[in-house]
């Protein structure tokens, strides 16, 4: 009956258990068995060579990835509604210690290369004005669209060109990917995707997400902003368990199915209500105040995106017989 944020989801099992195999004595902060094998086990589903590092949030993964890739008298080129401009409360210009946030427009939250042309345009090569260094774009975006791998890789060789780097905020990677039914190199580096916020908290992690690096040579210093930042677990096998155990046997793009599919039972639901195609496993609808009403008084619980609006956000844990009474709610609405 809860539809607010894949966030609240449970802990997959696996994970749980992955904790529990965990619980023994070993080497503190990122210098035990679990830790050591991440770089190994993302260089072959990502089939090149990464450097990782686990966060405990998504928010701490953006901001050391732009940490990494701007510094503090640069700009960042991202969304008006990303994420890192709207729900991270200062925290990427916090950890940049100032970078600016240059914003751009686009349907659904998804960047272009004309609308990134078009800002890039506004700013001269003047002391007076930020210089870019980086692009930020997010994957699923805000609004649940996916960029196809062609749409990263304009991107990308529109970064490549300016000489900016191009970091992907990925809390929903893992669903973007299986609605884009490609691979995750494809997604990310053969794209030209520096840096991936790489979400695993949303799809059935408990507290961790990974930083990776695509390119050698810029995780040093981001380990040093880890720990700065208070970031830097001493038990920080825990994280690396529960991304190893989401990773084994596919289980995070089982997760990730499972939560689209549920996600495109409300799509067929709602019709001409839906806002955005639903790519992901977020749906926006159209409801007035009286059908939102309507609908959680028969129990159901959903974010009011704004003014008509709603968000309802299937989990990787909610199964058909669990959305069926609210597809069916809405269907009722008319």
């Amino acid at each position: 009956m809860r539809f607010f944020s894949d966030n609240a989801a449970p802990v997959h099992p696996a994970v749980l258990a992955a904790l529990a195999e965990a619980d023994v004595l070993d080497t503190a902060y990122d210098g035990d068995r679990w830790s050591g094998m991440l770089d190994a086990r993302l260089s072959a589903l990502f089939e090149t060579e990464v450097e990782v590092l686990w966060v405990p949030t998504g928010t701490a993964a953006n901001s050391l990835a732009l940490a990494a890739l701007c510094p503090p008298h640069g700009a960042v080129l991202c969304h008006r509604d990303a994420h890192i401009q709207n729900d991270e409360c200062g925290a990427p210009e916090f950890y940049t210690h100032g970078a600016k946030l240059l914003l751009a427009g686009g349907e659904g939250a998804k960047l272009t290369p004309e609308s990134l042309g078009a800002l890039l345009a506004t700013i001269r090569t003047a002391v007076h004005q930020v210089p870019p260094h980086a692009i930020s774009i997010t994957n699923a975006t805000e609004y649940g669209l996916v960029y196809q791998p062609d749409e990263v890789a304009a991107i990308g060789a529109l970064a490549a060109e300016r000489g900016l780097a191009l970091h992907m905020d990925g809390a929903r990677f893992a669903n973007a990917l299986v609605h884009a039914g490609c691979s995750p190199a494809d997604m990310t580096w053969r794209a030209g995707v520096t840096a991936l916020s790489f979400g695993f908290v949303k799809n059935g992690g408990m507290g961790a997400e990974a930083l990776v690096f695509f390119k050698r040579g810029m995780i040093e210093a981001s380990r040093y902003r880890r720990k700065r930042a208070g970031l830097l677990f001493s038990k920080g096998r825990y994280l690396a368990a529960q991304i190893l155990a989401l990773l084994e046997e596919d289980r995070w793009l089982a997760n990730a199915r499972n939560a689209n599919e549920g996600a495109a039972l409300l799509a067929a639901a709602a019709g001409d209500r839906l806002v955005h195609p639903v790519e992901a496993n977020e749906v926006f609808l159209r409801v007035t105040s009286e059908e939102a009403a309507a609908l959680r008084g028969k129990g159901f619980d959903f974010y009011d995106w704004g003014p008509g609006e709603a968000r309802l956000v299937v989990s990787w844990n909610q199964q058909a017989e669990d959305i069926r009474p609210l597809a069916e709610a809405i269907a009722a609405l008319g």
